[in-house]
C-alpha cells in the first residue's frame, strides 16, 4: 500500500510550484552535492525539489542515481522505473534498472530488462546477454543452495556499515562508519554515516567477540581507513587508507569502500593507498606507505598477505589493467623491500571490478567480482590454482553468494566456515558482518543388494535379491560402523549426512565382499540417495562376466571406461584377500583362430598388468586368452550373425581359481 501511495503521490502534478528561478538555485545547489559525493545530502536535495514542482527527468534520474550509489537498491529499482517513462530517458537507463531489479533478486525482471537493453543498443547485445544468462544462472543456484548456513553476526554489527572482517588468534579487526559519542561524531556526507574507521574485538569465544574499540590515531586518521590483512608471525597490519587529492584525470574512485567513476564535474576525488603498521604490544608503530602508492594517478587498495609474508595481493586500478579494477601482486625482495606489482592476469581479471582480496587459511586466494558470472552486484569467488598459475575461477554461489554485494571473506583452513560482507539483509544499503558454516544436511541412502543371474539358454541375466547381507556404513573420521541387514527383497536404508564420505562394506556367506565409497549430494532432509550393491557367489571356476571392458578393434590397451569397470575388481580383490582369481579375455569368430588366440591372450595379459599396477600382487592374478574357443551363441565361423550377437562373445571374466594366504 505504501508503495502505490508513493507512486501516486509521484504522478500527481502540485498546485503550488515554486518560481523557476528559485527551482534553478534548488537544483544548482543539489547538483553542488552531487558532485561533491554528498549524496546524502543530494538526495534529499533533489526530493525536496520533487515535491515542490512537476516531476523532470533530470532530478528523477538524479534520485534514482543516488539510491544506486547508495547501494539501495530497492529505491533505485523504484525510481529507475520512473525514470525510463521519460520519453527522452536514456538506453542506459534501462540498464541500470536491470542491474537494481537484479541485484533485488528480481531475476526475470532482469532478464527481460537486459534483453531490452540490448535491443535497444545492438553494440552491447553481447553484454545484455550475457548478463540476461546470468540470471538464470542465479535462479539455478538459488534452486540448489550449498550446504551453507549464514547468520549475521550481532556482537560487532552496527547501524552503519560494518565490513572487511580481518580475523587473528586474538581477535578480529574489521571496518566500520558507525557513530558513536565520544569516538567519532563527525559525518560523512556520502552515506551520512562517520568516516570508515579500523576496530578492534577481542575474541570472546570460537564465535563471538567482546566489544569492538576504534584503533589509534597511527592508524586511523580522521578520514577513511579500512583493514586488510594481518600477518601474524610479524604482527603487521596491511590496511587501506584514502586520500583526498585533485582530480586531474578522467578517471577516478572516489568511494573508500569500492571503486565508483565519480561526476566529471568534481574537482577532487579519493583515492587508495596501502599503509602497514606493526604492533608493539598495546601500540602500533606509525603507518608506512606501501612503495607503490601513487595516489596523485591511481589507486592501490584492499590488501592481503600469503602466511610466509612474501607476496602481498592488492587491487588497483593503474594503468594497463583489464578492467575496471585488477587484482595485482608484489613479491617480497631478498633485501626486504616490494618488487614491482605484477597484474594477475585475465584468468581472475575481468573488463570489471576486482577488488577485496584475501587469503584463505586453507592457502586459497579469495576476490569479488562483478565481472565474472554472478548474481548480482559483487560476488565473492575462489582462484583455483597455484600463484602465478591460476586455472580458473570458481563463484562460490548462493547462499555464500546472493543478489547484493558480497566481499571481504574469511575462510577457515578447512575451508568451510568463515566470515564475510554483505549487504544482503540490509534495506539501507549498508553493509554488515555474516558467519557462515558448512551443514551436513540429514538424508536417507535407500540401497539394494542383488545378484544377477544367467537365464538359461540365453545371453540375458535376470536380477534377484540377497538378502540377509549385512551392510556396515563406516563413516569418514567414524571407526564404529552403522550395522543392519537387507531384507528379504535386498533392501535397506542408512541415516546419512551431504558431503561426507561414506564407505558400506558388505557380507554374506558364500558371496564375495562388497564395499563401495560415495558422498551424498543431499540439498534437503527430504532427499534420499539411491545405491545398488552387486555381490558375486564366492564359487570356484564360476566365470563371472566384467561389464563394458571393451577394447579398440584389433588393440589391446586399456581405455578409460574399461579402466573404471577394473577398478571395481580391484576392490573386489582389495575386500576379499584369500582369492585368487584368473582374468580371461575372449573374442567372436572373426579373424583367424590363432589370430584371435594371441589377440585375447594379449587383452587378457593387458588387464592383469593394471589390476597389478593398482597394487594387487601377481601372483593372485592369472592372466588367460581363450580367442573364439568358448562362444556363447551360435555364431561360429561361417553363420552370419548380427554385430549385436558378435559382441556378445567379445567379452572379460573372471574366475575364482584358488584360494590364498590372508592378506595383512
Amino acid at each position: 500500500m505504501k508503495l502505490y501511495l508513493r507512486l501516486a503521490l509521484f504522478l500527481l502534478l502540485l498546485v503550488c510550484v515554486k518560481p523557476a528561478t528559485v527551482l534553478a538555485q534548488d537544483m544548482k545547489q543539489a547538483d553542488k552535492h552531487f558532485n561533491n559525493f554528498e549524496f546524502s545530502l543530494a538526495l534529499e536535495a533533489y526530493k525536496k525539489i520533487l515535491d515542490t514542482g512537476e516531476p523532470s527527468i533530470a532530478v528523477v534520474q538524479r534520485i534514482a542515481d543516488s539510491y544506486r550509489i547508495l547501494n539501495n537498491s530497492k529505491e533505485a529499482e523504484f525510481w529507475y522505473a520512473q525514470v525510463v517513462n521519460f520519453p527522452d530517458a536514456s538506453p542506459t537507463t534501462i540498464y541500470l534498472y536491470a542491474e537494481s531489479a537484479k541485484r533485488n533478486g528480481n531475476y526475470a525482471k532482469a532478464k527481460y530488462l537486459f534483453n531490452q537493453y540490448g535491443q535497444k543498443v545492438p553494440t552491447q547485445a553481447a553484454v545484455a546477454q550475457k548478463m540476461a544468462a546470468s540470471c538464470d544462472t542465479a535462479i539455478k543456484w538459488m534452486a540448489n543452495p550449498k550446504p551453507y548456513d549464514v547468520i549475521k553476526n550481532s556482537s560487532i554489527n552496527s547501524e552503519g556499515a560494518d565490513f572487511g572482517p580481518v580475523r587473528t588468534k586474538d581477535g578480529i579487526f574489521f571496518a566500520s562508519d558507525r557513530l558513536e559519542a565520544g569516538k567519532q561524531a563527525i559525518r560523512y556526507n556520502w552515506y551520512g554515516n562517520g568516516y570508515l574507521q579500523v576496530y578492534f574485538a577481542k575474541r570472546a569465544t570460537d564465535s563471538t567477540w567482546a566489544t569492538p574499540v576504534p584503533l589509534p590515531s597511527g592508524i586511523n586518521t580522521t578520514y577513511h581507513n579500512a583493514p586488510g590483512a594481518y600477518l601474524e608471525k610479524t604482527q603487521t597490519l596491511y590496511f587501506t587508507r584514502t586520500q583526498v587529492v585533485k582530480r586531474n584525470a578522467s578517471k577516478s574512485n572516489p568511494d573508500p569502500t569500492s571503486w565508483f567513476s565519480g561526476s566529471e564535474n568534481s574537482t577532487h576525488t579519493n583515492r587508495h593507498g596501502i599503509y602497514i603498521a606493526e604492533r608493539k604490544g598495546e601500540k602500533w608503530e606509525n603507518a608506512k606507505a606501501f612503495k607503490y602508492n601513487n595516489t596523485d594517478e591511481y589507486s592501490i587498495g584492499h590488501p592481503t598477505v600469503t602466511p610466509d609474508g612474501k607476496i602481498l595481493y592488492f587491487v588497483s586500478d593503474m594503468p594497463g589493467g583489464y578492467g575496471e579494477t585488477d587484482v595485482y601482486y608484489s613479491e617480497l625482495q631478498d633485501n626486504g623491500t616490494w618488487g614491482k606489482p605484477v597484474n594477475a592476469g585475465n584468468t581472475i581479471n575481468t573488463p570489471g571490478r576486482e577488488s577485496f582480496t584475501s587469503i584463505g587459511e586453507d592457502g586459497n586466494l579469495y576476490f569479488s567480482s562483478d565481472g565474472h558470472i554472478g548474481m548480482g552486484g559483487l560476488d565473492i569467488f575462489k582462484a583455483i590454482g597455484t600463484h602465478k598459475n591460476w586455472s580458473h575461477v570458481e563463484n562460490l554461489k548462493y547462499p555464500l553468494n546472493t543478489s547484493h554485494d558480497d566481499f571481504g571473506v574469511q575462510i577457515d583452513a578447512n575451508g568451510k566456515a568463515g566470515l564475510l560482507s554483505s549487504g544482503r539483509m540490509a534495506s539501507n544499503g549498508f553493509d554488515d558482518i555474516f558467519a557462515f558454516k558448512e551443514v551436513k544436511v540429514p538424508c536417507t541412502l535407500i540401497g539394494r543388494t542383488i545378484e544377477r543371474i544367467a537365464v538359461a539358454g540365453t545371453t540375458r541375466k535376470k536380477e534377484i535379491p540377497v538378502e540377509n547381507v549385512l551392510l556396515q556404513l563406516f563413516e569418514e573420521g567414524n571407526e564404529k560402523p552403522l550395522e543392519i541387514y537387507s531384507d528379504k527383497n535386498g533392501n535397506f536404508t542408512f541415516p546419512v549426512k551431504a558431503s561426507t564420505n561414506y564407505t558400506i562394506r558388505g557380507t554374506k556367506p558364500k558371496y564375495l565382499t562388497q564395499t563401495l565409497t560415495m558422498m551424498p549430494d543431499c540439498r534437503f532432509n527430504t532427499d534420499s540417495v539411491k545405491v545398488e550393491m552387486v555381490f558375486n557367489r564366492d564359487t570356484p571356476n564360476k566365470p563371472i562376466v566384467l561389464e563394458n571392458i571393451y577394447y579398440d578393434l584389433d588393440k589391446y590397451n586399456i581405455k578409460p571406461e574399461a579402466a573404471r569397470e577394473l577398478d571395481k575388481l580391484v576392490q573386489t580383490l582389495i575386500d576379499n584377500p584369500h582369492i585368487q582369481i584368473e582374468l580371461s579375455s575372449h573374442t567372436d569368430s572373426r579373424q583367424t583362430y590363432g589370430y584371435n588366440q594371441m589377440l585375447s591372450q594379449l587383452r587378457a595379459q593387458s588387464a592383469v598388468d593394471y589390476i597389478v599396477s593398482k597394487g594387487i600382487p601377481r601372483e593372485r592374478l592369472v592372466a588367460k586368452g581363450y580367442g573364439e574357443t568358448q562362444l556363447v551363441n551360435k555364431c561360429a565361423d561361417g553363420v552370419r550373425c548380427p554385430e549385436s550377437m558378435h559382441a556378445e562373445n567379445r567379452r572379460t571374466e573372471f574366475k575364482i581359481i584358488g584360494k590364498t594366504a590372508l592378506v595383512k
